[in-house]
């Protein structure tokens, strides 16, 4: 049985051919390094693995802050925390270690073990890391922490920390690495340059700091692909429904449709292109008739969905795709 969940949880996760197996470091298994050939044994293990680490290590821009994240596949799927992604669906923007900015979208989060996943919307190849899905690591491993200390920095780049594991738990591994703000979010690497966690929660001590294994980001990646909201607080608030904000009024047109009779300055209907005398015909699909019905699609739907009204102005169509805004 083992062996079988072992091998469904690996199916959920995309293909990727493994680089050489290097040996387990000999250092882990020391107490602490006791001549310079040991001191040694560690820079050599962490420069050779680095600059793949550091150029798969973004920035997250929320605006009014940041966080960090790590890229994990070619076509820029990203692993971050789930208090910086705040949600699902959200509009983000990562920026790279060469200082290039992307829109992404975050996908789904398990907002009690603090993990979620973003997408970068640009259709290239981007440098990654691999994610150790075999949970390998030990208590008193050595290992190393990325992030974008205080906000990205493109001539400093991504910061590295070098420290140990302390601590070992099913949801949580903590090292001594030396975390700030603006390094939620980012990276936990073995010596051997394998993602073996996230940073999650900055200690009061800053030596002491917690980070979610990928054993949880391997258990849901399904549900995280499928943009879903797993567990209930508290690294993230589950969308309400009927909080939604459109920013219109409408009125039943006799022909068909709904007549927008109103648009709210600085609304989501405005900021979209919608304007006063548009006859608004479908809703994702749905042909609508009246104001009410518009107002009974709505409240099944939570700020930060997606719309996609199908109209016409001057009878002409237009399409508008945009997102509910929140009150």
């Amino acid at each position: 049985m083992k062996l079988l969940t072992t091998c469904l949880l690996a199916a959920a996760l995309p293909w990727i051919p493994p680089p050489a197996e290097a040996a387990r470091p000999y250092i882990n298994d020391k107490q602490a390094p006791e001549n310079r050939k040991d001191l040694e044994a560690i820079q050599t293990a962490l420069t050779s693995v680095l600059d793949q680490a550091r150029a798969a290590t973004v920035c997250i821009d929320l605006g009014q802050g940041s966080g960090s994240g790590v890229i994990v596949s070619e076509d820029g799927l990203v692993l971050t925390a789930a208090h910086v992604a705040t949600g699902v669906n959200k509009d983000l923007e990562v920026i790279l270690e060469d200082g290039r900015r992307l829109k992404a979208v975050s996908l789904g989060v398990v907002a009690d073990c603090d993990a979620a996943m973003i997408q970068i919307s640009a259709k290239e190849k981007f440098p990654f890391v691999t994610v150790d899905r075999e949970d390998s690591t030990r208590l008193g491993d050595w290992v190393f922490s990325l992030g974008h200390s205080g906000g990205f920095d493109k001539e400093r780049g991504s910061v590295v920390r070098l420290g140990r594991l302390v601590r070992l738990a099913e949801t949580t591994v903590q090292s001594d690495c030396t975390l700030i703000g603006g390094d939620s979010g980012g990276p936990l690497f073995d010596l051997q340059g394998r993602l073996i966690g996230i940073h999650s929660r900055v200690g009061q001590q800053l030596q002491m700091n917690m980070h979610v294994p990928m054993s949880v980001y391997v258990q849901n990646w399904d549900s995280m692909l499928k943009s879903e909201f797993v567990g209930e607080g508290p690294f993230a608030q589950k969308p309400e429904k009927g909080k939604g904000f459109l920013g219109l009024a409408s009125e039943k047109h006799p022909d068909g449709g709904i007549k927008v009779t109103k648009v709210g300055k600085d609304t989501p209907a405005e900021q979209a292109g919608l304007k006063e005398g548009d006859i608004l015909l479908k809703l994702n699909g749905t042909a609508l008739e009246t104001r009410a019905q518009l107002q009974d699609l709505l409240k099944e739907m939570a700020a930060g969905d997606p719309l996609e009204f199908h109209a016409t102005r001057d009878g002409k169509p237009k399409t508008f795709k945009f997102k509910l805004g929140a009150r």
